[in-house]
């Protein structure tokens, strides 16, 4: 599966846009505001792979938030990015909430994103069976 990041707005506070899998509209995406790619800013333009792995962030996290549990051990990890670790895609709402990595909501305005969870939620099945499928699954920045 592909994912592609189709930027429709960037300013100084944020780079955000639509999320698109196999052609179609899935959700929104906020990030960073681009830069030189490197931490503090968003990332590259590129292709990378994206895997599931544990979050030991989002592990904790589910200790406490039931809505977490599930997906804790199996967050999307975007691989490979130069100069660049541990950067994932996950909920969220503002940039606050990302260090670099690639938030996704079902609203965007103002650079907040609304309907994290929800976004998040519908997004995973179709991460999981292309990995589960052997397809894979490549993110790429326009």
């Amino acid at each position: 599966m592909k994912i592609a990041l189709v930027p429709t707005n960037s300013n100084a506070v944020a780079l955000s846009g639509d999320l698109i899998t196999d052609k179609e509209f899935r959700c929104y995406f906020l990030t960073l505001p681009r830069g030189d790619g490197l931490p503090g800013s968003a990332i590259p333009t590129g292709t990378y792979n994206v895997i599931l792995a544990p979050s030991p962030k989002f592990q904790h996290l589910a200790e406490t938030v039931d809505w977490f549990k599930p997906y804790a051990d199996s967050i999307p990890h975007i691989e490979d990015i130069p100069g660049r670790s541990n950067i994932l895609i996950h909920v969220g709402n503002t940039v606050k909430d990302t260090d670099g990595c690639i938030l996704v909501g079902t609203t965007l305005q103002d650079n907040n994103l609304g309907g994290s969870r929800t976004a998040f939620a519908s997004l995973m099945p179709l991460i999981s069976e292309a990995m589960d499928t052997g397809e894979g699954c490549t993110i790429e920045m326009l």
